[in-house]
Parts: C-alpha cells; sequence; structure tokens
C-alpha cells in the first residue's frame, strides 16, 4: 500500500458493503479507500501517513448524495436569500425578516425562498401581509411558499409595478382586494409560473458574490453530509451561461461537493432544437468526478411538466404530450443520453411510458432514465419503468406538503406517497434527495426522518409502519441508491477499497437516536475525496474555512442556513413564541414543548407534558 494521506481510527464505521458493514479505521489514499479494518490494522500505518484523525468513537458514514437537486441556481442565489428552514416559530422567522430588512440596501430585495412549512411553526400558520409589511416597511420582500402562493410587501409591489390594470399571467392569479389593487399574494393556479417569473425579475448578484455565493451554499451541504448532487437543471437556468459559475470553481479546484448536471429545455417549443444542440456539442460522458454531464432533464418538453401543487387539483396534461416528447426521447435513445422527467401523479406516468415503450420498440434503451418525484405512481407503473431499465428519484416534498395532500386527495392516499417500499421491493433503482431549494430544504436529515418516521414537518403521520423503510435501507437511498442515478454505483457511494474517500462523521449516531431527533444531525467532520471540506467542534482545528459570505449584507453572514438547535437560537426561539420575562418552574420558556406535546407515556421526560400538568403553562 502507498503512504496513506489520511488515517481515521477509533470510529464505528458504517460502510454499507455487506461483506464488511462496521470497520473501526479507514486509510485514504489519492482520493480513495486503500485500506479498512480494526484500529490494530490500520493505525499501524500511521507514522507513514500525513494525517491521522481520532474519531472519538463516533458514527461515520458515507458522504450522502442528492439525486436531485438544483445546486448550480441555488447557489448563484445562496448569498441573497433569508432560510426559513427549520426556524421553530412564526415570531422567530418575522424577527429574522425586520433584521435582515434594515440592513439590505436599495435596490435589493428580502428573498425567502423555499424550504419551510407553516406546519413547522409553533403557531402552526402562514405569516400575514400585515406582518410581513410591519416587518418591511421600506425594501421589498419576496416569500415563496411551496409551490402555491408568494407574499410580497407594499414596497416589491411597488417595484414591480403592480396595479390595478396588471393581467393574470396563464396559469396564475394576482390577489386583489375590493378596488381592484393587488394585495401582495400571487397564487399559482397550477403553475408556478408567475411565482418564479417574479423573483426573476429581482436583482442578481455579479458574478464575484455568485462564485462566492455558490461557494457557501456548497460549505452548508457539506455541514450537513452532502459530498454529491444530481443536478436536475431548473427554470431560468440556461445553457452554458448559468454553469460558467459551477466551471469556473471546478477548474480553480474549489469544488467541495460532486456535482453531475442534466439540462433542462428552457423555450416551449424550441426543446428539440435544444437537445439537438447539445448532443451534438456535449460527449454522454463528457466530466470527471468532481463535475459532470448527466443527460437530459428534468424538463424534456414543456408539455409534459404535470405541476405539484396540492393546494389545487391535479392538472391534466395537453393532448399534444406525446407528439412533442416522442422525437425528443427518439434523439436521446438514439444518442444513448441519460434522461431524466418531472413526473409527480400516476396518470402522467402513465402516458409518459407509453411514449418511452414506443421509442424503446424502435431504438432500445442503451443507458438509465429516471422518473423524478412519483409520489402517486402505481405498482403497474413502477414495473413498467422496471422492465425499462428506468429507476425513481424520490424526495420529501410530502414533508412539507402532507397536510395539503391529506387535506385534498384524503389520509388513505398519502400512506405511501410515493410508494418507496413497493419501489424496493420490485427491485427497481431508488435514489433519495430533495429537490432543494425552492420549496423542500436541501437537508437531507429531514428526507431521512421522514422516510424512516412518515411524518411531515408538522408531525402529521403520513405513511404507516408497514409502508416504511428502515434506517439502514434510506441511508442506502442516499448513499449507494443515488449512486446509480449518475452511473456511478461502481466507485462512491459505499465505503470500500478502491471507492471515492468521501465520509461524514456524524453530531449524533444515525442509528440509535430518537426518530424525531433524526432530523437534527449535522457532520463534524466531511471528507470529500479525502480532503476535509467541513470540521467543527472536536475537529474545528481541521476545517479549512471560507471567506465571509458577500456581498456584506447577505443573509448568510448573520443567520447562515438551515436553522441550527444552539443554545443561543433555543432561547431565542422559546422567549420570542411564548413573549414572557419568566419562565415556568417546570419548563423555563419552552412553554410550547408542553402545548403540542400528546397526553403521556415515559414519565421520565418530565419536562415535556408530564411536569405540565397543572403548571402555569396552561395559563397562557
Amino acid at each position: 500500500m502507498n503512504k496513506p494521506d489520511l488515517i481515521l481510527y477509533n470510529g464505528k464505521i458504517t460502510t454499507l458493503d455487506p461483506t464488511q458493514p462496521e470497520v473501526q479505521a479507514a486509510a485514504i489514499c489519492d482520493g480513495k479507500f486503500v485500506a479498512l479494518g480494526n484500529d490494530v490494522d490500520i493505525v499501524k500505518f500511521a507514522e507513514h501517513s500525513q494525517h491521522v484523525i481520532n474519531l472519538n468513537g463516533r458514527r461515520v458514514i458515507p458522504g450522502l448524495n442528492d439525486s436531485h437537486t438544483h445546486l448550480i441556481r441555488g447557489g448563484l442565489n445562496y448569498n441573497m436569500e433569508l432560510r426559513w428552514e427549520g426556524v421553530p416559530s412564526l415570531t422567530d422567522a418575522l424577527r429574522m425578516l425586520k433584521e435582515q430588512a434594515e440592513r439590505t440596501p436599495a435596490p435589493q430585495w428580502v428573498r425567502v425562498v423555499g424550504g419551510w412549512s407553516e406546519f413547522q411553526f409553533a403557531e402552526r400558520r402562514m405569516p400575514t401581509l400585515d406582518e410581513i409589511n410591519i416587518a418591511a416597511p421600506e425594501t421589498p420582500v419576496f416569500i415563496l411558499h411551496l409551490y402555491g402562493k408568494a407574499l410580497l410587501n407594499k414596497a416589491a409591489l411597488s417595484v414591480l409595478g403592480f396595479n390595478r390594470t396588471t393581467p393574470n399571467p396563464p396559469g396564475g392569479e394576482i390577489v386583489r382586494d375590493k378596488n381592484g389593487d393587488a394585495t401582495g399574494l400571487l397564487v399559482a393556479k397550477p403553475s408556478a409560473l408567475i411565482l418564479y417569473s417574479t423573483l426573476g425579475k429581482a436583482p442578481k448578484l455579479p458574478l464575484e458574490d455568485q462564485i462566492n455565493s455558490t461557494r457557501h451554499f456548497m460549505r452548508e451541504l457539506n455541514r450537513l453530509g452532502i459530498t454529491s448532487v444530481i443536478d436536475a437543471g431548473g427554470g431560468g437556468q440556461s445553457y452554458p451561461e448559468d454553469y460558467q459559475v459551477i466551471d469556473y470553481l471546478h477548474k480553480a479546484n474549489e469544488m467541495t461537493v460532486r456535482v453531475a448536471y442534466n439540462l433542462f429545455a428552457q423555450k416551449a417549443g424550441e426543446e428539440l432544437e435544444d437537445f439537438q444542440r447539445w448532443t451534438k456539442a456535449l460527449d454522454k460522458n463528457f466530466g470527471d468526478e468532481l463535475l459532470k454531464h448527466n443527460g437530459a432533464g428534468e424538463n424534456l418538453t414543456w408539455s409534459a411538466a404535470d405541476f405539484e401543487n396540492f393546494l389545487e387539483p391535479r392538472p391534466d396534461l395537453a393532448l399534444a404530450m406525446e407528439q412533442e416528447l416522442e422525437p425528443v426521447v427518439e434523439l436521446l435513445a438514439e444518442k444513448e443520453w441519460p434522461f431524466r422527467i418531472h413526473a409527480t401523479y400516476d396518470e402522467s406516468i402513465d402516458r409518459f411510458l407509453d411514449v418511452f415503450e414506443r421509442v424503446n420498440g424502435k431504438t432500445p434503451f442503451k443507458t438509465r432514465f429516471i422518473v423524478d418525484h412519483a409520489e402517486t405512481v402505481s405498482v403497474k407503473n413502477i414495473e413498467r419503468v422496471g422492465a425499462l431499465g428506468g429507476g425513481f428519484a424520490i424526495q420529501h416534498r410530502m414533508a412539507f406538503q402532507g397536510e395539503y395532500f391529506v387535506a385534498r386527495f384524503g389520509a388513505k392516499a398519502a400512506e405511501a406517497t410515493p410508494p418507496v417500499a413497493k419501489m424496493l421491493e420490485l427491485g427497481v433503482p431508488v435514489g433519495a434527495g430533495t429537490d432543494a431549494t425552492r420549496v423542500a430544504s436541501f437537508n437531507p436529515w429531514v428526507c431521512l426522518y421522514w422516510l424512516c418516521e412518515g411524518k411531515t414537518l408538522g408531525g402529521l403521520t403520513l405513511t404507516p409502519d408497514r409502508n416504511r423503510i428502515d434506517r439502514h435501507t434510506a441511508l442506502e437511498l442516499w448513499t449507494k441508491g443515488s449512486a446509480w442515478f449518475s452511473g456511478e454505483a461502481d466507485r462512491k457511494g459505499t465505503i470500500k477499497e478502491g471507492f471515492l474517500a468521501d465520509l461524514v462523521v456524524l453530531s449524533s449516531d444515525y442509528f440509535t437516536t430518537p426518530g424525531q431527533d433524526i432530523q437534527h444531525i449535522e457532520s463534524l467532520l466531511t471528507v470529500m475525496g479525502g480532503k476535509v471540506v467541513y470540521a467543527d467542534k472536536e475537529f474545528a482545528h481541521l476545517d479549512p474555512g471560507l471567506p465571509p459570505a458577500s456581498p456584506s449584507w447577505s443573509p448568510t453572514n448573520k443567520f447562515g442556513g438551515h436553522w441550527r438547535n444552539t443554545a443561543a437560537n433555543s432561547m431565542s426561539s422559546d422567549m420570542w413564541s411564548c413573549s414572557c420575562t419568566t419562565g415556568c418552574s417546570m419548563h423555563g420558556h419552552k412553554h410550547q414543548r408542553a402545548w403540542l406535546t400528546n397526553l403521556p407515556i415515559d414519565e421520565k421526560d418530565k419536562n415535556s407534558f408530564w411536569g405540565a400538568l397543572g403548571c402555569s403553562c396552561f395559563s397562557f
């Protein structure tokens, strides 16, 4: 064995290799694992290694891989966006909005773009337009809520010029008061075009800040244990213009997340021309282990887009969909390009598969294809996808929209949405992801919580025990499962000799932590390609660091990314949400923990409901 670059020992290393499921130590050389075993076997190489890390008995897993996200677009905007992910109360969220509005210079906006649900808040409600206008009377504010609506303050309406004569765009509504004036509420009916086109009118960052922004977004993903993603393109993300930043970071050796990207058709009616041009310009295997092309999608034709807005009825696809989709799929099959397609409903998937089967009959598929989302896919269509050699990329959108899905379709329909356990039972490839950043959070641990516990952010149980998957299986979907979707299952997703040395040291043991706490796990040490890309707590001295977020007013500098359960944040949340100056003798300021807890089962947890019986919490 060559001289190792890095040795890690005294850990509980989950490899996901069935021949060697757990080891204590690992040796890494030239970005790959070269030896695994117990401490005695591996530490003997320490004197020849450049770096040796004591893992302090912590749980280690392979680096997480998001099989469907939007890192490239999200990175360009990350430093401009105020994150409400994980914020425990609306009072906290509005306080953050007020503080950021006061520090955001003209002509910039404050934007909250996805990753939250009102059901995560202690108040369990949306902010009102009045509350937003009070928090930010002068700075334009845009708040995106799922795929269904956006809230704008008066300053944003003024900048946009929305008035009584402004027409509603197709598939959207500008809500007006009795006088015909825009209130600030935009509603997707069912198309989110009105939301995204409005957001697109906000100022952009200059190139140097976009580079910094993307680095900070990658660092936040590293903090959560992500070392790889598959970028599914996105509306308004044009190739090659919007790929300059990720290309620059790749050439500058500043990538801390591996990115495989799909190309997304941008203009309705010109999709075939886009793919004809791209298949000529790009080899299907273009790129390397840090940045590589991954084929077409998730939008192949605009007529095939079914909207995942559960606040509205299921949309029917255009009658012309098949005749527009088929030549695109024929081209991709001929060029042997992998492809993926956005598909929420089984009715859409059924029609897509009719097209795929016709094309496959003429030009057999020689590479993978991906059905994205698939919340309501039927067993019949799971089998059809498997027969064609495809797989499913699933995300935790139901953790954010589950309450709305149940309200429209019923609790029974939500019991296997999507039917992940059935997909696995039928032997079809499945990879997990987030679909961040415009709706769901980029936090993989929220998805793992949803997969294992079957609950929404608001605590609503969707998935019964019989349809859930265990923690080990869920982790496989986030690692070796996702690797299939970029054609890399033979070299990443598993801690195994010869595989890429991507790993995560966890803040708490994923396999033993209480189910509710899975969503709060973070990384203490993230290694990508044998190099430390993020470190905290006892490993903080190894952290490579980053320059401050730019511009200086960036919300990232003040608030960071996803809400962290630090002592300071907890105290702030408790005090803001209860608005009292003294805490009760049992709960302190954590009244809401008592308010929201069901009748006691475990009396040892005296700070939750049991200790609240008769206390002053219930006098509020």
